[in-house]
């Protein structure tokens, strides 16, 4: 027979996906009842199958990761600091006895990791268990005793960040701390409108969640995050997977396919969004964005909101996918938030995102230059896709990359003579590393296009496998931040031809070759491979670094390659034989001239470094006012700025402003429930046309001056 608190998280897991509702016992009486579970909780212990992997590992990482590193006392060192931070990145747990009894581990885990001896990452373990369990029964006592008594008068502030804090020496004074957090948490509650009932019951039923969550751990949570804590010193992609985890290994195509169409991972104890599968329910229905932090999933518009802080990636998946057309309700702390107890709640219809809202689409720009009409093209891909079942079935027209854009230029060559194209890879993460080579030789004649690097030193080149130059006219291709993997590969060629301009942002630098390995138990996703661009320059870490640079909201630090740690570095080999047609580099100086001068009288562009400078001003707070006077007006005030470049934009657009800050999401709200519209060209996209048209203009004055 399971045991009470396992059949309830079984019941809420199964049925939730189905729209059923769990009936479960009184708050009181399941929260009573988790206090009681708490104070005989069990230590966990290593399984056989889990020693033997861990030697699997440790031999796999050895002999096969790109990187070369050996298991010794270094990598030891690593091991244990990545594996502390891994459980409690804030320090909110752990105390400085903990780790001082912990310390002779640095330097001895490489030895117990190769021969499966595990007990030092579960003594470990363990302690967090008991800490986290002890600290979650401390928070439900205090608001249950004290919650009432919360002054929110007092002049006191809380970190935003204590990873570089000391571990705190004793229990009363990470007691404080939380103290503080529960008091920030309440804090929020209340200016978001709750009763001093509501934000108490709120709060209630999130460490309840929390301790139920904690009391359902099992070896495997253990060895997992062990076992995660050595595979990602070789670096973040490489990662082991339990045999639980196996089974929705591919996570992408799991929630873009039913679900809300985001890529997810785990960050510590949370579930971040990477980013958002274009044309998915999340991107056309919400305000969810890269680096927003998910800490509670809800069924239904009126389901209790679950708390998933320190749930498993599959679990969180788990409750996050469902029927088309059913609602799912996601709590999370926002990108720019400066606390983890600052959060808003999204609500999603779930539903399919076909392979044709990812497809490729044209859009036509119309100028004008000297008097005489120009016409630009656009092509944007959200994605490098290929519909591999329709291909092996034999299907003579199935969709892919290369295959639409052929068929959207030769549309846009039939209805105008193009002056010019753009192509936009903006938010565009990847996907077919074949579609990305097949694309760059629609705009070459022939050559390499990208190097691949293995763990062996051996140097693979994939090369235009089509002579054909589909279009040789002027190009531009759009990049940003969340440009990843294959977007990668196609601009860095594109650049280093010198075919075209590459403007936007520096590009997210994941420039890396995964393969996954099954184990005795579980599966080992490893790096093995690395891509170098045709110059010799590695995507890896750097990316690609525009001609024209234009900055962007996105937070640098939180959304990246370069953000990750222990991430491959860049480096460069020899370069393959290729010939660059310096079609854009005699010009580059002048283009960035012209453009700036541009730039600076739009006032799209003046907006945009506005909110730039509003939300790194956010990002630089080192601590938060827990004086409910102060922080109203501190959120007031950062709002009252957000909503007045909302409304300077509209302005622009010709709209008339929001009222408040209420109007503005009541207004996101209904055009989130619209669903996907075809957008508009931004400022952005009609720049990029206008810097093609300087660039023609240039070469045009050059070819003259040579002909005369």
């Amino acid at each position: 027979m399971l045991p009470v608190r396992m059949f309830f998280a079984l019941s809420i897991l199964l049925f939730s996906q189905i729209g059923f509702t769990v009936t479960v016992p009184d708050d009181e009486t399941l929260l009573q009842s988790l206090l009681e579970q708490a104070k005989d909780f069990d230590e966990l212990k290593p399984e056989r199958e889990q020693r033997e992997a861990s030697i699997h590992i440790a031999r796999s990482l050895l002999l096969s990761h790109y990187r070369k590193q050996d298991i010794d006392k270094s990598l030891s060192d690593k091991v244990y600091d990545n594996y502390l931070s891994s459980l409690d990145p804030q320090k909110l747990y752990f105390l400085a006895s903990d780790i001082e009894e912990f310390e002779p581990y640095r330097y001895r885990l490489h030895g117990a990791l190769k021969t499966g001896q595990l007990e030092p990452g579960f003594k470990i373990y363990n302690r967090y268990q008991e800490r986290y369990i002890e600290s979650l029964t401390k928070k439900i006592a205090f608001i249950e005793d004290h919650f009432d008594s919360l002054n929110f008068d007092l002049d006191e502030y809380i970190l935003a960040d204590r990873k570089d804090q000391p571990w705190a020496k004793s229990q009363q004074e990470l007691d404080d701390v939380w103290r503080k957090r529960i008091k920030s948490a309440a804090l929020s509650l209340k200016l978001a409108g709750k009763t001093v009932e509501e934000a108490k019951d709120t709060l209630l039923k999130r460490y309840r969640n929390q301790l139920k969550r904690s009391l359902q751990a099992r070896s495997e949570d253990a060895f997992q995050a062990y076992m995660n804590a050595f595979t990602t010193v070789y670096d973040p992609h490489t990662t082991y997977f339990s045999p639980r985890t196996s089974e929705n290994f591919n996570i992408n195509m799991s929630l873009s396919l039913e679900g809300i169409g985001a890529v997810l991972q785990s960050e510590n104890e949370f579930t971040k969004v990477v980013r958002l599968v274009t044309g998915g329910p999340a991107e056309t229905q919400s305000t969810l964005k890269a680096a927003d932090r998910i800490v509670g999933v809800a069924q239904g518009v009126d389901g209790e909101m679950v708390n998933v802080i320190g749930w498993r990636l599959d679990e969180v998946v788990d409750l996050i996918r469902g029927p088309k057309k059913s609602v799912v309700r996601l709590e999370v702390i926002p990108a720019e938030a400066t606390l983890d107890t600052d959060t808003k709640t999204l609500k999603i219809v779930r539903d399919k995102v076909k392979l044709e809202d990812q497809a490729a689409s044209k859009s036509v720009l119309e100028l004008e230059r000297n008097g005489a009409k120009k016409t630009v093209g656009v092509i944007s891909i959200p994605t490098f896709y290929a519909d591999f079942s329709a291909m092996q079935s034999g299907d003579p027209n199935y969709k892919s990359t290369t295959r639409d854009v052929v068929k959207l230029l030769k549309e846009l060559q039939e209805e105008t003579e193009l002056d010019g194209l753009v192509i936009d890879l903006r938010g565009n993460g990847g996907g077919s590393l074949d579609e990305a080579n097949q694309l760059t030789g629609l705009f070459i004649e022939k050559g390499p296009t990208v190097q691949i690097r293995g763990a062996n030193d051996r140097v693979e080149t994939m090369t235009d496998p089509d002579p054909q130059l589909v279009y040789g006219g002027p190009l531009i291709v759009l990049v940003d931040r969340l440009s990843a993997s294959a977007s990668e590969i196609f601009a860095g060629a594109i650049q280093d031809y010198g075919r075209g301009i590459i403007m936007g942002s520096q590009t997210f630098g994941k420039g890396t070759v995964q393969s996954v390995r099954p184990l005795n138990h579980g599966q080992l996703k490893i790096t093995q491979a690395k891509f170098y661009r045709i110059s010799g320059a590695s995507t890896q870490h750097k990316g690609v670094i525009p001609d024209i640079v234009i900055p962007e909201t996105v937070d640098r630090k939180k959304v990246g390659e370069d953000s990750l740690e222990h991430a491959l570095t860049w480096d460069a080999i020899e370069a393959a034989a290729y010939t660059n047609q310096n079609a854009v580099s005699p010009f580059t100086q002048q283009l960035i001239t012209r453009h700036q001068q541009r730039f600076e009288q739009d006032p799209e562009y003046k907006l945009l470094l506005e909110e730039i400078g509003l939300l790194e001003e956010q990002r630089k707070k080192k601590k938060v006012t827990l004086n409910k006077t102060k922080r109203m007006l501190e959120d007031e005030a950062f709002e009252a700025a957000q909503l007045n470049i909302v409304n300077k934009r509209r302005k622009l657009e010709g709209k008339e402003p929001f009222k408040d800050i209420e109007a503005w999401e009541e207004y996101l709200e209904a055009e989130a429930n619209k669903g996907s519209t075809e957008p508009e060209p931004d400022f952005v996209v009609k720049e990029g046309a206008e810097v093609l048209l300087d660039l023609i203009e240039l070469q045009t004055q050059v070819a003259a001056k040579s002909a005369a």
